[in-house]
């Protein structure tokens, strides 16, 4: 065998790598410059926030195969624990600085994930689901039994600018923070990435796709969650520090389980099968949470049937989708599939337009407005005119109708492609062999 060659693939593998990560790092400095407005400076430091909470998730969901419905409480947790700490510093009774407080909130949710994961890992699958809800639920509910650590219906609020400032910096500016959030995120994805590819976190995966072969080579199923919950515990924890310093108050909603359902949806809408795919469901969150509910009061409404739709779909989430165009694209195949896609994506622009002007003129019709009239993409609707009703849903069966088509046709091509794919490895593995 020729090892002259060897060498060259870790070589090339590693240039990628760090063009992947020096890409990335490029984006977190350069995003405040390029939007510069508060509210785009508030939404990035909300997007970096979300970004390693849903990859803290992510170690539960899309690589141990563990479905929770109470992540919410290791990130609420190291919320409240971070903002007593700052007030604490206020006071003068402790002295840290106030960049290291992420971290207190990353070992308050190390401490809170060691303290109920135990239990909560003895079990998988559905149980495991139910035990995560329980716990979820009864952590909202001490919230507001114990105001003296949640502080109520009020919550508990603190200020973040504490102590001399250090090289000019009081963590004031939301542009300053924004760094700080950017420096965190930026370690958080690395070591969480690096977590993926430590024997743990194989073993994870194992457990994950057939925990009884585990167990019959020598591991412990639920040793091996346990560690994963815990990991998963502390870098929550960060998040929910993180947030405690953007926000300055932490009331009882952040433990509460419409929270915990949002990394859930997110998570999977990014794409929980593939590492980045969190990053993608993060970023749309914000927008969700930040624009989208602004721009309509049926934004709810559509995100369930987003979510609704992908399971149909894509169950693999957006990123599933990238990966896979990726691929036939780097085999130079993409060409052939292009146009299908290209016709489905605007076809689903279309039925989600004529979707759209349907949802908005019946939310009119029913919130009994004092005008009919509906602001929807730059145009006027009027929800009492019936040629505007016809229009949207003429829109509607006829992007529902080509959406379909399209779908079913780059299914067949992608199909085509993909077999071409394997038999050109087969031929290669043939001729190396």
């Amino acid at each position: 065998m020729n090892t002259s060659t060897l060498p060259a693939v870790p070589a090339r593998l590693s240039t990628a790598r760090l063009l992947i990560w020096g890409g990335f790092a490029l984006v977190l400095i350069v995003a405040p410059l390029l939007f510069t407005s508060n509210l785009s400076i508030t939404m990035l430091a909300q997007m970096g926030i979300a970004i390693i909470a849903c990859l803290s998730y992510n170690i539960l969901l899309g690589q141990g195969g563990m479905l929770s419905f109470g992540h919410a409480v290791y990130t609420g947790l190291g919320s409240f624990v971070v903002i007593h700490v700052l007030n604490a510093v206020a006071a003068g009774r402790w002295h840290i600085p106030v960049s290291l407080l992420p971290l207190v909130g990353g070992l308050a949710g190390l401490f809170f994930a060691i303290l109920l994961g135990y239990v909560t890992t003895k079990k998988s699958g559905t149980t495991f689901a139910m035990i995560t809800l329980g716990i979820g639920e009864l952590v909202f509910a001490m919230s507001l039994m114990i105001p003296e650590f949640f502080g109520g219906e009020a919550g508990v609020s603190g200020d973040r600018v504490v102590g001399e400032p250090v090289m000019g910096i009081t963590y004031g500016p939301a542009r300053q923070l924004y760094y700080l959030i950017a420096i965190y995120t930026f370690v958080c994805v690395l070591l969480m990435y690096a977590f993926t590819q430590t024997p743990l976190g194989r073993m994870l995966n194992a457990v994950r796709d057939n925990p009884e072969r585990v167990e019959f080579i020598g591991y412990s199923s639920q040793n091996v969650r346990y560690l994963a919950f815990i990991i998963a515990g502390f870098f929550a924890g960060i998040s929910g520090g993180l947030a405690a310093l953007h926000f300055e108050l932490v009331t009882a909603e952040v433990v509460g389980a419409n929270r915990s359902g949002a990394y859930l949806l997110f998570t999977f809408l990014g794409g929980a099968t593939v590492f980045f795919g969190p990053i993608i469901g993060a970023v749309l969150m914000v927008i969700a949470f930040v624009l989208l509910s602004e721009l309509t009061k049926a934004w709810l409404l559509y995100l369930g049937l987003i979510f609704v739709f992908m399971v149909m779909y894509a169950p693999g989430g957006i990123a599933s989708l990238i990966m896979m165009n990726v691929q036939v694209a780097a085999r130079g195949k993409f060409g052939r599939i292009a146009p299908s896609l290209a016709l489905m994506l605007f076809a689903g622009v279309v039925t989600l337009a004529g979707a759209g002007a349907l949802i908005e003129m019946i939310y009119n019709l029913q919130l009994g407005s004092m005008s009919d009239e509906v602001h929807f993409f730059g145009m006027t609707l009027h929800a009492k005119d019936m040629a505007h009703w016809l229009i949207s849903g003429i829109l509607f069966v006829a992007g529902a109708l080509a959406l379909e088509w399209a779908r079913r046709r780059y299914a067949r091509e992608w199909s085509v492609v993909q077999t071409e794919i394997e038999e050109e490895n087969k031929r290669a593995q043939e001729a190396a062999a």
